[in-house]
């Protein structure tokens, strides 16, 4: 039977074991990309579409259920959704062909998408809004986990045995976790007390609600700034910046220590100086960061530790803010769905950037990755317009300044 009273922080950290799973599974399939290629006889823009497969699957799903979010306990929903999630894995490490693993992908995401919407969820109904951004950044934590930990791993098993065995990593340790969400994670029901029809009321209204609207925009527009850049930067790195493959770990290792060491930063100083000031901080930084990237040639193994290191801080970090600035977007019973929307919104912007980068991006016959630099600029852009729209988006639940 589940404890009836965990504490707050035990379980934001079986929700970030949970969220561990779902970013090492997404994470790990983007620096195999050389090694799929190769075996799976893969363009870049057919590994961009397997990227893209996840996240499509996991909007479109959600955007279906988004209706029926806060109309069931949300540890059932959890527990249902990540089981499917960990059949989806181990039908990826068991796929031998390209078609196979785009399938697994598509059952990935399909329930990945709604566990995720869900976890959020519960931090929003859990935490107190005065400590949201730190929560956030607890469950966040777990993406610089997975890549500082999991990833590397992952690829060390990839290159020593095959490209199937991360897959295989992900779906054991999950089945783990499944059985400690069991026994530890209480029921989340307090979004029921509302009636049926008030909960369908409640829904109808969020799809009305402008300042939802202006969040999901945000939301939008900060994802394909991110992600114009991200399936195909591994690739890049190795074939245009002179990174031996076999060191292609060592980013993920840098790059997840040095967000596992920042991120709760982020979200200490998002809570004391403001979610928006620190937000607008982070979005300035991570431009620069990703031109100096972009528009790189060879570099000494060092000098793209470091540049990876500052993108893992800096991009990444500012979903921190971004994310606490959501959770306070619509009153309390409505943030199932909307979580859900916005989780739908990420994934298909997310989809549909990665397919737009494989089509830009071609392979020339020396190898080197071709007009990446253009990705590059059009994240800038996107980021930018991500900045203003954050201004837009208001904080309902309490008063904070937005300076």
């Amino acid at each position: 039977m589940p404890l009836k009273h965990p504490s707050e922080r035990t379980l934001l950290l079986l929700l970030a074991a949970v969220q561990f799973t779902h970013i090492l599974d997404f994470m790990v399939v983007m620096p195999l990309g050389q090694q799929l290629m190769r075996e799976l006889s893969l363009t870049p823009a057919g590994f961009s579409r397997l990227v893209a497969a996840y996240t499509m699957s996991a909007g479109i799903v959600g955007l279906l259920t988004a209706p029926f979010m806060d109309r069931f306990d949300r540890r059932k929903v959890l527990l249902l959704a990540y089981g499917g999630f960990l059949a989806g894995t181990l039908a990826c490490g068991l796929a031998h062909t390209a078609g196979l693993l785009l399938a697994a992908r598509i059952l990935c995401g399909a329930f990945g998408g709604i566990s995720g919407s869900v976890l959020m969820a519960i931090v929003g109904d859990v935490v107190p809004p005065q400590r949201r951004a730190s929560g956030m950044a607890v469950i966040m934590g777990a993406f610089a986990l997975a890549a500082s930990l999991g990833v590397p791993f992952g690829l060390f098993l990839a290159h020593r045995f095959s490209w199937e065995m991360p897959f295989f990593l992900v779906a054991g340790l999950g089945v783990v976790i499944w059985v400690l969400l069991y026994l530890n994670l209480p029921p989340v029901r307090a979004h029921l007390q509302d009636t049926p029809q008030h909960r369908l009321s409640a829904f109808l209204e969020l799809l009305r609600d402008p300042n939802a609207g202006r969040g999901l925009i945000f939301m939008s527009a900060l994802v394909m700034g991110h992600f114009s850049i991200i399936p195909l930067l591994a690739s890049f790195m190795v074939a245009n910046m002179g990174l031996p493959e076999e060191k292609l770990f060592l980013i993920y290792l840098v790059g997840g220590l040095c967000s596992a060491a920042t991120a709760p930063l982020c979200g200490r100083l998002a809570d004391r100086f403001g979610r928006l000031r620190v937000f607008r901080v982070l979005i300035v930084v991570a431009c620069a960061v990703t031109l100096w990237i972009c528009n790189s040639g060879p570099l000494p193994v060092w000098a793209v530790l470091v540049s990876a290191g500052l993108l893992f801080i800096f991009a990444s970090g500012r979903f921190i803010p971004a994310q606490a600035i959501l959770s306070l977007a619509v009153p309390a019973r409505r943030r199932g769905s909307f979580m859900s929307l916005t989780s739908c919104t990420r994934d298909l912007t997310s989809g549909l950037t990665a397919s737009l980068g494989g089509l830009m991006v071609t392979k020339s016959s020396a190898g080197p990755l071709l007009n990446f630099d253009k990705l590059g600029w059009m994240a800038v852009a996107l980021s930018l317009v991500s900045l203003w729209l954050a201004s837009l988006v208001r904080v309902g639940e309490f008063h904070e300044s937005r300076k």
